[in-house]
């Protein structure tokens, strides 16, 4: 009734509706359809994760884009004033603040880290109860030279339910907006996440 699959270093379980339908079929009565139809839905809620991805070409290098991903104060410049602190060591945390916000905006550890090309952070976000109630997910960078003076950036933001808080991703476009601009021009982009705490 379970079936595993590997994927990578993952191990992934999914349940087989399939003789659990034909046990039904054959032994339990009309009555129980309900049953039935809610293992069904149990199976597809507990498979279906959503994942969204932004991809954006920036005229840099590969290194100076890693800089500005990881120097906490590039950093707070193409994100709206965000600070972001860690030692981008495998394993370590990372913690996103504000100055003009109380406490933590988000947190999160650093699952793996290849520098210049590849960076897999866990997110959880902080900054409303609505967002905490979100859990976990896991946010990727790939940077990939393009020719000798640009990279694209791939950022998927997944492990995400399905249905989740369009706050935990819908602010991805702003930032790599501003990202883009920082390393292109030197300027920041004023708007519109620069008003957030303004």
């Amino acid at each position: 009734m379970v079936v595993t699959r590997r994927r990578g270093r993952e191990k992934l379980h999914f349940l087989n509706p399939v003789p659990i339908r034909l046990v039904h079929d054959r032994w339990v009565s009309k009555y129980a359809e309900p049953w039935a139809a809610a293992l069904s839905e149990l199976k597809s809620r507990l498979e279906e994760r959503m994942e969204k991805v932004f991809e954006i070409y920036i005229r840099t290098t590969p290194e100076r884009l890693w800089e500005a991903i990881t120097d906490e104060e590039m950093r707070s410049k193409y994100s709206f004033g965000m600070r972001v602190r860690s030692d981008w060591a495998p394993g370590s945390r990372h913690e996103a603040s504000h100055p003009k916000a109380p406490g933590l905006l988000a947190e999160g550890e650093n699952l793996e880290v290849d520098p210049p090309r590849r960076l897999v952070q866990s997110f959880r976000a902080l900054w409303s109860e609505d967002v905490k109630r979100e859990g976990t997910s896991r946010v990727t960078w790939e940077i990939e030279p393009i020719s000798g003076d640009s990279c694209r950036l791939t950022v998927t933001h997944d492990e995400l339910r399905e249905g989740a808080n369009s706050e935990l991703y819908g602010g991805w476009p702003m930032i790599l907006s501003g990202l883009k601009t920082l390393l292109e021009t030197g300027e920041r982009l004023t708007t519109p996440g620069s008003l957030r705490y303004g």
